[in-house]
């Protein structure tokens, strides 16, 4: 065979196993356990995985966030309802299910038993790896481990929450998602899941003006709805807000937006490795979604 043909074949063949070898072009599955209706950002969150082509979101878990002193009743459900009306309006179908209702208890089988539970350790059991993204409380994949301690392996949890001093390596849970559910936080920390945390501190530069978002996403049909979102919230009138979530959900799936080191934690905190991201660039993050959101309206 000439050599000029020859060639072609051979990278066309190197860059086909490379892929096969490291996953390239491989569609990540994930399941997503969300408290949507407690604040605004959720929605931004989930728009971005279930619209991003990388990812397959095969669960849509509803997370509590019910010790919240805005709390509505059956915060839950609440967040079920909109995690179902968010996959209306993007005319997706994904399996929603239900997660706790509340915290985990204080004695005996603390865990709380749900569908959300029972589906991480169904998946845990079938894989060896299953990735959850958790934007709340810590309920439902605490629950799953609690139930099934075997799986605690098998997991690869993305959390936002905690604050983290880069310095001192001082560890502290007094933010939303922390105080949502205590137990569920320590368990995880002294379980052997894989956990990467993108704390609160970090995610802060994810605060953007109103009048910015409203100009690049109020003009289709789906990003007037995620600015509806934010005008009718609570306290709708804001003029600006930090989008937390999207900013864990944006890294996990563009890892070169953020910037990742390893925490040994104390002893009163598992006393072990965890991943934590320590940089994010907020600007690349709201670039891409915006990117992402315009492909999604064109489909």
């Amino acid at each position: 065979m000439n050599p000029k043909f020859l060639f072609p074949r051979i990278l066309t063949f190197l860059v086909f196993f490379y892929g096969l070898a490291f996953g390239f072009g491989q569609t990540r599955q994930v399941i997503v356990d969300a408290d949507t209706g407690n604040e605004v950002d959720d929605f931004y969150a989930l728009s971005l995985i279930l619209a991003d082509s990388s990812a397959k979101v095969t669960a849509l878990n509803a997370a509590h966030w019910q010790t919240s002193h805005w709390a509505v009743k059956q915060t839950m459900e609440n967040s079920h309802r909109l995690n179902q009306q968010l996959l209306g309006e993007m005319g997706l179908q994904v399996k929603t299910l239900r997660g706790g209702h509340a915290r985990m208890y204080d004695w005996g089988d603390r865990a709380q038993h749900s569908a959300a539970a029972y589906e991480i350790i169904e998946q845990a059991k079938q894989n060896k790896k299953v990735t959850v993204i958790v934007l709340g409380a810590l309920t439902n994949v605490a629950s799953a481990v609690f139930i099934s301690p075997e799986i605690a392996e098998n997991l690869k949890v993305y959390w936002l929450g905690t604050t983290m001093d880069f310095d001192t390596k001082v560890l502290k849970r007094n933010d939303f998602n922390s105080l949502m559910d205590p137990f569920a936080l320590d368990y995880l920390l002294d379980s052997k899941v894989d956990m990467n945390i993108m704390p609160i501190n970090v995610a802060v530069d994810m605060e953007i003006e109103y009048e910015e978002l409203s100009q690049a996403i109020g003009k289709t049909k789906f990003g007037k709805f995620l600015i509806k979102r934010w005008d009718d919230h609570l306290d709708g009138a804001r003029k600006s807000r930090i989008l937390w979530d999207l900013a864990l959900v944006s890294v996990f799936l563009n890892p070169e937006f953020g910037k990742t080191t390893i925490v040994q934690t104390s002893r009163d905190s598992g006393n072990r490795a965890i991943t934590y991201y320590n940089h994010i660039d907020a600007n690349a993050i709201y670039q891409d979604f915006y990117k992402v959101l315009s492909a999604f309206e064109k489909r």
